[in-house]
């Protein structure tokens, strides 16, 4: 059984409503996994690559959490009317969808425009930034999530700058799977970048659990554009970061 958790983008959940939504959709896609008896497939590499798309089932339980970055009054960055909050919710929709069908265990963070800090119980602050972070933070805690993946849009004043980037808590772990993304990301954009530490970012310093941040394109760039703000690319892109998550819970 595969539940897919929906919200009106005028609903707005008070934390233990929405907490147990998103546990009792895990529970259940665990319950149906067990009782299939399901045992781990390997990934196995394409001609040119790319880890061959399969289903991996029985892996142990892991918890995937997506953190679609922004959200409602917030909306990223932008270019004209183009905002980074939509993209990274085009993204992390199909990035969950894909994982899902792969068998693992995903929540998704929000799934309209919201801003995750409406939601907000756990910290008492009058910064609606910190209030939004920390709702990221101690849904991933309170799970608790083995992998988070936060979804967001780059942008440099000049649009020669392009290409993804992938930024990592400072630990062994989470340097592979962002080596790991970022490799599946290079070949996509035929670029050439390492993975980088995120020391100043909050979720980088804050979770605990295996975390990186796909900054998954420019949108001051046009040749980004051409894959951010498409159907096509979109997809495109969320194969990558699903090839790659994949490709790291084989080797740990």
């Amino acid at each position: 059984m595969k539940i897919l958790l929906r919200a009106s983008p005028c609903l707005r959940l008070t934390r233990p409503l929405w907490l147990l939504l998103a546990v009792a959709g895990l529970l259940l896609s665990l319950l149906s996994g067990t009782a299939a008896g399901a045992q781990p497939l390997p990934v196995s590499p394409k001609a040119d690559g790319k880890p061959e798309r399969q289903q991996i089932l029985g892996h142990d339980q892991r918890i995937i959490l997506i953190d679609a970055g922004h959200g409602g009054i917030d909306g990223g960055t932008s270019h004209g009317s183009i905002l980074e909050k939509d993209i990274t919710l085009a993204i992390s929709r199909r990035l969950f969808l894909l994982l899902r069908s792969d068998g693992f265990d995903v929540i998704l963070n929000r799934t309209g425009d919201y801003a995750p800090s409406d939601d907000n119980r756990w910290l008492r602050s009058s910064s609606r930034h910190l209030r939004d972070l920390a709702q990221r933070k101690e849904l991933a805690e309170t799970l608790p999530a083995n992998l988070v993946v936060s979804i967001h849009i780059n942008w440099a004043p000049s649009p020669a700058k392009h290409g993804p980037l992938v930024l990592y808590r400072q630990e062994g772990r989470s340097f592979l799977l962002a080596r790991s993304i970022q490799d599946q990301l290079n070949q996509l954009y035929d670029v050439n970048e390492s993975p980088r530490p995120g020391k100043p970012f909050y979720l980088l310093n804050k979770i605990t659990a295996t975390t990186v941040i796909v900054e998954a394109g420019f949108i001051s760039s046009a040749a980004d554009r051409d894959k951010l703000c498409t159907p096509k690319g979109q997809e495109e892109i969320a194969e990558a970061i699903a090839g790659g998550i994949a490709a790291y819970l084989m080797e740990v």
